[in-house]
């Protein structure tokens, strides 16, 4: 499933396109993807002007100037595609993502207009496990989807003491706290596993082990942030990664998982230069984890 650097890898992608445009027309070619679709989805986004398009952890976000706020997940094998026409015809699209997309899975085409330019942006999902949603704005802090996320791993609110008061009293392991959505939004398993490399520490460590009131758990807590930051950061200025489905919106392909340290590098030797262990892979609540069982305490 994408992760936060994949879709805010897509946000970005889907700004010049989608961000000031309106909605010419909304074309459904079903019913449902991993939901139905809202009543009058197409009708109430028509003619709609949209006035940011927005990130909030693994969601889209695309407010527009009427009641209602676009909530859009790509699933496990959604993508984006945008496509500027000239007369109405593609004739400028990248032709990397036509060889590599089957039309039958085109479940969505939004046709905009932005100033003198006419987009057409294509939500394409082989597994219809993406949703899209319309909910009013006021309701949107409130929602479901949202009422329950924590912080964002993307900015400096996330720091050493944010991290201790998040963990504190916590006897899961450190992994699975990184994980939970409650406490931070939008990280996933192949970046917790290589803010932990990149921090020191084991994915096996109790969370609240670095929340005690001592110089080495204080500096533990501090490198943890700095080190999720780090790898969010670098993901997303690499494109995301693209294991299986990830495509950005011109159809070309994520590049970070070619600078992973552990994830998926079972048996291979460490990174780091002080270091000669070997990358262990062990399950850890149904989802493999990667990581130097010499270097990661």
């Amino acid at each position: 499933m994408p992760e936060l650097p994949e879709v805010e890898t897509v946000k970005r992608g889907l700004v010049p396109a989608m961000e000031g445009a309106r909605f010419s027309r909304v074309i459904l070619n079903r019913l449902n993807l991993r939901f139905p679709f809202p009543d009058d989805f197409a009708k109430r986004l028509e003619n709609c002007k949209i006035t940011q398009v927005g990130r909030r952890a693994k969601y889209l976000t695309l407010f527009v100037d009427s009641d209602d706020v676009l909530i859009m997940h790509l699933g496990m094998s959604g993508s984006f595609h945008v496509e500027e026409l000239i007369d109405g015809k593609d004739l400028v699209a990248n032709q990397y993502h036509h060889r590599n997309r089957i039309a039958a899975h085109d479940h969505v085409i939004f046709h905009l207009q932005n100033n003198q330019k006419q987009f057409q942006v294509i939500y394409n999902d082989p597994r219809r496990f993406g949703f899209m949603d319309l909910i009013s704005r006021n309701q949107l802090a409130s929602h479901k989807y949202f009422v329950n996320l924590g912080i964002e791993p993307t900015g400096n609110s996330l720091d050493g003491t944010c991290i201790r008061q998040l963990f504190a009293g916590r006897k899961a392991p450190l992994k699975a706290a990184m994980l939970d959505q409650k406490l931070i939004a939008g990280l996933g398993n192949i970046y917790v596993c290589e803010a932990l490399w990149l921090a020191g520490l084991s994915p096996l460590r109790q969370a609240g082990s670095i929340t005690a009131n001592s110089k080495i758990a204080k500096n533990r807590a501090a490198v943890l942030a700095d080190a999720i930051r780090d790898v969010i950061a670098s993901a997303i200025a690499a494109g995301g990664s693209s294991l299986n489905d990830h495509r950005q919106t011109d159809g070309t392909l994520g590049y970070f998982q070619h600078r992973f340290n552990v994830y998926d590098r079972e048996g291979e030797l460490c990174n780091k230069a002080t270091c000669s262990g070997r990358i262990k892979r062990i399950t850890q609540s149904g989802r493999s984890t990667y990581y130097c069982s010499d270097c990661q305490r």
